[in-house]
């Protein structure tokens, strides 16, 4: 697959806080029900609160970001780190304040065919939160 083929795209504003951009790699194809997309976050940027059916795996490839799972601290994340995110587990990731970030996102559909559950935005207080020390 050319990487041609597959342009890139701004992500759904609906969705998302600040902006943020979306490469795709990889559309559920059957019998695969894969979705991989490179997605990169300018400084503030990150999604809503959100869950996804059969879970999720985000591969940070460059810059530093931030993300949280409901209930829990919010965790710091580099280049390297591989963030494995439970089935239907609510949480949400983007970038650091001051620096962009950039992962592959990959997440399946379930066997009736649900994937991402979108939510509500996620403050600037809970964002501004600082990380929890490793």
């Amino acid at each position: 697959m050319r990487a041609s083929t597959r342009p890139t795209s701004k992500a759904e504003a609906a969705n998302f806080v600040g902006p943020v951009m979306s490469d795709p790699v990889w559309a559920p194809e059957g019998p695969s029900r894969l979705r991989a997309s490179r997605v990169t976050f300018m400084p503030g940027g990150r999604t809503n609160w959100h869950q996804h059916a059969v879970g999720q795996i985000l591969h940070v490839l460059s810059g530093v970001g931030r993300y949280q799972l409901d209930g829990q601290p919010v965790q710091e994340i580099r280049p390297g780190d591989t963030v494995v995110i439970p089935p239907n587990a609510r949480h949400w990731h983007g970038s650091a304040p001051d620096t962009m970030m950039c992962h592959l996102a990959m997440s399946e559909t379930d066997e009736k065919g649900q994937a991402t559950t979108w939510l509500e935005p996620v403050s600037d207080a809970d964002y501004g939160k600082t990380p929890a020390k490793d």
